[in-house]
């Protein structure tokens, strides 16, 4: 059991076009504030922050939001895991008395600023960037779905996966897009077909296999256990695989952080895999989903196509995952919006998109070359 609790969210709107008019710190102090009206706590008594691993800095958002009661600063480098670990650095600072509110936040311009496809930089965006450089670059894995292509080239071989499965988590996605009106994609239906006509990227992926880049900012507030609509931090693992910054020369290459984090999250929240009424899974790619969910645990490796198939994924369905629409359909701001759906799901303010009675939920994050963490999160007693 924790005392550490996700007590109030934010988040700006999200877009698509070529500026959203604010900075990335912008961005990030505009989700900070509505985060804090969300909890009802003041700026002021923001004492702790855990900044994003790129963009703004814990002394930029400190001094910019007037913060003078700072006892606590740290920043995760895990790529897109880093704000699901984040969680536990948080939970961790809270138990060991090092500050009292704790702020998460992420803003980005990954539609109009710095993006993942302008190759003569991407090197310097990552932890692994000597390696990417030295050895993926010059034989032109120059981009994510390049290098995470690899990985599921690798699982169809072994296990022979339909690009069926590929496309129920695109199609689900954009289903659940539909029902938040503040998801990019929004009022842009998807069907199976339309799915198909996309053009191919990099075997097996297709266009719509990938993630959105957009404009827009985000915000978690973790606080103290106590208190009305605060949702309980259960667990929070995270792992890497061996070695962190290289695939190809792993001894299994399958294996993943989330591989070894996720048995222990669920061994700390006393709960398993078959509890949660639904799971945020980080989906930078369709496969990166369906990876998630075999070593997650919510099915065997090897059986993410027939656990995804007939609507298991989708409201109403055995697991509804990526409820808001996730970084497929919703928004990418480095996976902080799917702790945002989760608390909203677990305090039941979800609205159209509401799972019924829901009362545990899972938020994965995939960062780097498989980096990987899992929040494990329930609904507290004070919800009402």
């Amino acid at each position: 059991m924790t005392g550490a609790a996700i007590i109030g969210v934010g988040e700006t709107p999200y877009v698509r076009k070529p500026g959203s008019g604010r900075t990335e710190l912008e961005l990030s102090v505009a989700a900070t504030l509505a985060a804090t009206r969300d909890a009802g706590v003041e700026v002021g008594d923001i004492d702790g922050i855990i900044a994003p691993f790129m963009g703004a800095s814990a002394e930029e958002l400190a001094a910019t939001l007037g913060l003078t009661k700072m006892s606590f600063a740290a920043t995760v480098q895990m790529g897109g895991a880093s704000p699901v670990a984040a969680l536990g650095v948080a939970e961790m600072a809270i138990a060991a008395g090092q500050a009292t509110n704790i702020l998460i936040t992420y803003g980005i311009n990954g539609y109009s600023g710095r993006r993942a496809r302008a190759v003569i930089d991407i090197a310097d965006m990552f932890a692994f960037g000597d390696t990417l450089r030295d050895y993926y670059l010059p034989f032109g894995a120059a981009a994510p779905p390049q290098w995470y292509a690899l990985l599921a080239r690798l699982h169809k071989e072994r296990y022979g996966d339909s690009v069926e499965a590929l496309g129920a988590v695109a199609v689900a996605c954009r289903r659940h897009a539909q029902l938040n009106p503040g998801a990019v994609m929004h009022g842009r239906e998807l069907t199976y077909e339309d799915y198909l006509a996309s053009p191919m990227i990099t075997d097996p992926y297709r266009l719509l296999d990938c993630c959105l880049e957009t404009d827009g900012g985000a915000a978690v507030l973790v606080g103290p256990a106590d208190g009305g609509r605060r949702v309980r931090i259960a667990a929070v693992t995270q792992g890497l695989p061996y070695p962190a910054d290289d695939i190809v020369n792993r001894p299994d290459p399958l294996d993943i952080g989330l591989t070894h984090a996720a048995p222990r999250a669920w061994e700390a929240a006393g709960v398993g895999p078959d509890d949660m009424d639904f799971a945020q899974i980080y989906d930078c790619f369709t496969f990166e989903v369906l990876q998630q969910l075999e070593e997650a645990g919510f099915c065997e490796r090897g059986g993410a196509d027939g656990f995804v198939a007939d609507g298991n994924i989708e409201l109403g369905g055995k697991l509804p995952i990526n409820t808001a629409g996730g970084l497929l359909s919703e928004a990418h701001v480095i996976g902080l919006n799917h702790v945002v759906e989760a608390l909203r799901q677990l305090r039941h303010e979800a609205g159209a998109r509401q799972v019924a009675n829901a009362r545990w939920g899972a938020v994965t994050g995939w960062g780097d070359f498989g980096d990987g963490s899992i929040a494990v999160l329930e609904r507290g007693e004070n919800n009402g």
